[in-house]
């Protein structure tokens, strides 16, 4: 059985992603030498679903499920502000720029697709969604005084508000893994069956 790594996301329209190149640049800046692997600015997304291995014969219905989904989802918009870490700034690992959308319109969205991919054998993550934009992970063979100066830099990082993202469509996407880091392809896209609302 062949299998594909796969996962549901939103794209970033480009401004946006190069606004984040340019606070990735600014962190690694101030920030020891290889003590973060940054993501490639043109990759990040907010990840809405992480689905792992994927057999190829259920694509075409995670893509049904997905399009009902998406037919039953109003449209939103989210602002990007913040900086942050997991699992904290004593012990980061996973450097991250904030999503806000106080409407709960984007929760909604993710809690209907984790209920549509379930029955394919995707259970729902035990954590709540949080939702963010990966920067960078730290490196695991990072030193420990490494490691608290990431996290003091994050906390000492004052980014604001980065943009807003219209959501529209979300996006089925194959992960590639290879040495120079995930190559992105996008599966097949879903349009949301309303207009974003301010």
């Amino acid at each position: 059985m062949e299998t594909i790594r796969t996962f549901i996301a939103i794209p970033l329209p480009e401004p946006l992603l190069a606004q984040l190149a340019r606070v990735q640049r600014q962190l690694e800046k101030r920030m020891p030498p290889h003590s973060v692997r940054w993501v490639r600015a043109e990759s990040i997304h907010l990840t809405l679903k992480f689905l792992g291995d994927t057999p190829t014969e259920k694509l075409p219905q995670i893509d049904a499920a997905l399009a009902a989904v998406a037919q039953n989802a109003p449209a939103c918009t989210f602002t990007v502000a913040g900086l942050g870490c997991f699992p904290n700034p004593r012990r980061p690992r996973v450097l991250w720029v904030g999503v806000q959308e106080p409407t709960g319109r984007l929760a909604a969205l993710q809690d209907a697709i984790e209920g549509a991919v379930a029955p394919f054998g995707y259970p729902p993550e035990g954590r709540g969604f949080t939702p963010h934009l990966t920067l960078g992970r730290v490196h695991r063979r990072a030193d420990r005084r490494d490691v608290a100066r990431v996290g003091e830099v994050v906390t000492a990082t004052e980014v604001g508000t980065l943009g807003q993202v219209s959501v529209d469509y979300l996006a089925l996407i194959r992960s590639l893994l290879k040495p120079t880091g995930a190559e992105y392809t996008t599966l097949a896209e879903f349009r949301l069956n309303a207009e974003p609302r301010a």
